[in-house]
């Protein structure tokens, strides 16, 4: 781990991790604690809607990491008197080691290392914060296949994790990670939607190919929040009420005339124009058709 994780400054002066195996720095905008915050937390709406609304409010944590997301969910969240579950996902915990290990000089772990401890030795922990109590999971594993055999679950229910209110997704970039950005499996996370649920998902990427992906799933789509490297960001949900700024016909035309907007089928990186079927079920989209 000494050799695959390791602390970098930013140009703001932040402190944030780095990945040898993807050359990729975790948050390396604004640092971990700020571009959290703002991407995740707010961007998602997730205090103003666990206010609104009674029962367990559930964010799944894709892409764990060094827990910078689903940490800043729970500061956010402290004095909101509704029971809260975050379902990090994740294959591998050696970011998250790697953070508590360094939390002093990292910073936004302060006052969940205990907490963040009991996640990684025993991948599950509950505990009372501020006024209202927290059920934090962690799933360890290739995330694609789980989730797309809990879409074929047909047990009850209540047998396998319930459907999110909003969506936290961190992975690495499609380029290194492509397994992690394709067609299937954002159609498999509409699929375990609760389409009673308003449910919303954000990440960091703009990039065309990225948003004609969540269209073809099934999501409508949005722009989002600049966050230092990023001028603008994606938001997603499933309904259009959770949307600020949904995309418009003038992204769909610069989406036809793109030459990196076909959705990855397979979990391999590469840059196509949007091919024929995809450009007539984007037009059928009802985000569109209206």
């Amino acid at each position: 781990m000494a050799d695959e994780y390791k602390l970098v400054q930013l140009r703001n002066g932040a402190q944030a991790v780095y990945s040898a195996h993807y050359d990729e720095k975790m948050h390396p905008g604004l640092g971990p604690a700020a571009e959290a915050e703002l991407l995740y937390v707010w961007q998602l709406k997730i205090p103003e809607r666990m206010h609104e609304g009674a029962g367990e409010f559930v964010v799944w944590d894709v892409g764990l990491g060094a827990a910078a997301n689903a940490i800043a969910v729970l500061r956010a969240t402290r004095e909101i008197s509704r029971p809260l579950r975050v379902v990090s996902f994740d294959d591998t915990a050696g970011p998250l080691a790697f953070a508590l290990d360094n939390a002093d000089t990292l910073g936004y772990l302060r006052g969940y290392e205990t907490a963040g401890k009991a996640l990684l030795e025993g991948g599950q922990t509950q505990f009372s914060d501020g006024v209202r109590d927290v059920n934090w999971e962690f799933h360890l594993g290739d995330f694609p296949a789980w989730l797309a055999a809990a879409c074929e679950d047909t047990r009850p229910t209540n047998a396998v994790l319930p459907p999110p209110h909003a969506i936290m997704f961190d992975a690495f970039s499609p380029a290194k990670n492509p397994a992690m950005w394709t067609l299937p499996l954002f159609t498999n996370f509409f699929r375990r939607l609760d389409p009673t649920r308003p449910c919303n998902l954000t990440t960091y990427s703009r990039s065309t190919m990225f948003r004609v992906t969540l269209l073809l799933a099934g999501f409508f789509v949005g722009r989002g929040v600049a966050t230092g490297l990023k001028e603008e960001t994606t938001v997603a949900a499933n309904t259009l009420a959770l949307l600020d700024e949904p995309l418009d016909h003038i992204w769909l035309e610069r989406a036809r005339r793109s030459d990196s907007a076909e959705p990855l089928h397979t979990p391999t990186y590469g840059r196509n124009q949007l091919s024929p079927a995809s450009l007539e079920k984007l037009q059928a989209h009802s985000q569109f058709s209206a």
